[in-house]
């Protein structure tokens, strides 16, 4: 098999180096061909490396299985939860907290441009509440965030990212008060665009490097609004600065690379590319959860931490909640919940036959009981569907 050329940063352990972009002599490598196993050695392929080339044969299983654990035990974290509620049941409070949530967000995008801060109590009950309701029941904030998804040059998006944040860093295991943070950090961190040009945030073709610039300031402004804003933590206009910052330091506004980019920061960052992937034309590029999931996928251990993605990755899911399916029969449903012990059977909400008429009621199928479709065939996805193929009202859900 012919080797395979990739630079050093999407290099992990267990791959099998064969041959550099200089002479092995160059190098203070002893043999021609290795198996990458250390971070020393990993930190001397990028000194004298631009690229390399890995026989695709010869990796080590075991090496990459224990960097996979490593990467993955380094972002989790200790507390565990468990669903106290089902989501059927925790939907009602859910649209509750995010209705609310959203009022806040209203009143900020009004109130920053004239005051200039932001009323921190409001926002942070929102914060508490959004928190509240994903340590409960993750599903259910998730189902509603995206049935009321849309799209906003703004703050139009601020809870659904908030949302998504919150439910990572619970799936992460992260203690209360960090979910909260993150929960907060969705809502506030791009507050600073209230200070940009609508016809910027609006605007569909690409931007001239003046634009990019004028952009990019929002970054600084946010943290200018949030500093001025009495009742945040000390650190918290610090943390709003990293969600555009990268892990190979290609970012802004300050370049970080690597560790010198919080954990917190990196969450932000990429559920924020995410949410940008999904997000509806003009505001994102308007892609399926899982083809943005690919891109995420392509661009770890250079974009974003790898360990941290690839936890991203199983946090949503093959068939992400809120993703409209396709059964074998034809019949279209929209995922509800996740099994997470068995990701490739959600729990789906079938609202189309087969002909596209409405089915009611709805009819819930738990794709880990095996519901029978025939006499002798359980039903199963066929496909995931764009996501404007049906249009669910949160009202016909449970509430």
């Amino acid at each position: 098999m012919a080797y395979r050329e990739i630079s050093v940063d999407e290099l992990r352990f267990g791959m099998y180096v064969a041959r550099l972009d200089r002479p092995w002599t160059d190098t203070p490598f002893m043999f021609q061909g290795f198996v990458l196993r250390s971070e020393k050695q990993l930190e001397a392929l990028k000194k004298y490396c631009k690229k390399v080339y890995v026989d695709p044969e010869k990796v080590d299983r075991k090496a990459d299985e224990e960097a996979n654990a490593r990467a993955a035990a380094a972002v989790r974290g200790t507390t565990v939860y468990a669903n106290m509620t089902t989501v059927e049941v925790e939907l009602p409070r859910a649209e509750k907290a995010y209705q609310r949530s959203a009022v806040v967000v209203t009143e900020i995008s009004r109130t920053v441009p004239t005051k200039g801060v932001i009323d921190s109590e409001r926002t942070q009950q929102a914060s508490t509440q959004i928190t509240e309701s994903v340590e409960r029941n993750p599903d259910a904030m998730t189902l509603l965030a995206k049935l009321q998804e849309k799209g906003g040059g703004s703050l139009g998006r601020a809870v659904e990212v908030s949302v998504m944040m919150t439910v990572f860093g619970r799936f992460l295991q992260y203690s209360h008060e960090q979910l909260e943070t993150l929960s907060l950090l969705g809502l506030l961190q791009d507050v600073g665009k209230l200070r940009l040009p609508e016809a910027l945030l609006n605007k569909t073709t690409p931007f001239t490097p003046d634009e990019e610039t004028l952009y990019r300031r929002h970054v600084n402004q946010s943290v200018e609004i949030l500093s001025k804003t009495s009742g945040l933590p000390p650190d918290f206009p610090g943390l709003a600065s990293l969600h555009h910052e990268r892990f190979d330091g290609s970012g802004y506004p300050r370049g970080l690379r690597g560790n010198a980019i919080s954990l917190l920061g990196s969450i932000a960052g990429l559920v924020d590319a995410f949410d940008m992937l999904v997000a509806p034309e003009p505001w994102g590029v308007n892609m399926a959860p899982s083809a943005a999931l690919g891109v995420l996928f392509k661009n770890r251990g250079e974009k974003f931490p790898p360990g941290l993605v690839e936890q991203f990755i199983q946090c949503l899911g093959a068939f992400p909640v809120g993703s409209v399916v396709e059964m074998q029969t034809g019949e279209v449903g929209v995922v509800i919940s996740q099994n997470l012990v068995r990701r490739l059977q959600p729990r789906v909400m079938l609202v189309q036959n087969a002909k596209g008429d409405p089915i009611n009621p709805h009819l819930v199928l738990d794709l880990m009981r095996e519901p029978m479709a025939t006499a002798d065939e359980p039903y199963r996805i066929r496909r995931t569907l764009d996501s404007g193929t049906v249009k669910i009202d949160p009202k016909e859900l449970f509430l």
